[in-house]
Parts: C-alpha cells; structure tokens; sequence
C-alpha cells in the first residue's frame, strides 16, 4: 500500500483515558497511510543537536513525539519550507517521499518514534542538500 498523499499532513491520533490515563491507537490504514515496514526511535538528543538533515527518494515517515517535545523543519520539492512543533503524543506528522527533514529543539526527555514505509536502504537516502534541489529542480527520484 503506497500513500495518495504527496503532502505534509499533521494526524490527530484516537486518543483515549480516563483516570488510570491516556491510550493512543496509532493504526496502519487507518491513521498511517502507508504498510509499516520499519520503526525507530531517536531519544538522548540534547536542545542543540540536528538530527535528519536528509530526503529520501521512496520512504515515506510518520513522526511522533511520544514523550517531551522536538520540532521538524520540512522543505517540499518547491521549496516550500515549514517548521512542525512535536509537542502531542497523540499527534504526528506525515512527511511524503523527497521532502528535507531536519529534527532539532529536543526537549531533555524527548522520544521521537519515526514510522517508515520500506526497508532501510542507504542508497535511496540524498545526504546533501545542494544535491536534493538538483534532484527536485530536475525532476528526479
């Protein structure tokens, strides 16, 4: 199952609790537009250090807060650029193929889970951003 979407997208997750405290249902097909084939985490980050800094030309990317807080700047193919506060653990944001991510602003307690569509694959990641507007700029990927 490969996404429809080509576009950054914030989910809201189904969230439930009550006074023993909070559920978050996170489902393939349902709230993740993609089949689920690889799952990391990224915690122990300090405030100043930028994780990312790399598109990638087929995986697709759910990123979650589960705990504390972290920001992505996102730039699309146009060169679009926004800046996504992680800050709920029952929301995330999606981030299509060939989009630059860059995570920063970990907060001292900040587990950011990263969902993946494929497999991991060092060849189809652009580590340069110079070369990642060339990519876009011509068409690629």
């Amino acid at each position: 199952m490969k996404s429809e979407t080509t576009e950054v997208t914030l989910i809201q997750f189904k969230e439930f609790g009550d006074d023993r405290g909070r559920l978050v249902v996170v489902e393939e097909g349902q709230d993740i537009p993609f089949e689920i084939k690889r799952v990391f985490y990224i915690y122990g980050s300090d405030n100043n250090v930028v994780r990312g800094k790399h598109a990638n030309r087929r995986t697709e990317f759910v990123l979650i807060n589960v705990a504390g807080t972290s920001k992505v700047r996102i730039t699309d193919r146009a060169g679009n650029q926004i800046v996504a506060n992680l800050n709920r653990p029952h929301s995330g944001i999606y981030l299509p193929a060939m989009v630059w991510k860059e995570m920063y602003d970990f907060s001292p307690d900040s587990v950011l889970l990263v969902l993946c569509s494929e497999h991991y694959d060092p060849n189809e990641y652009i580590r340069d951003y110079n070369e990642f507007l060339k990519v876009c700029e011509n068409g690629e990927a």
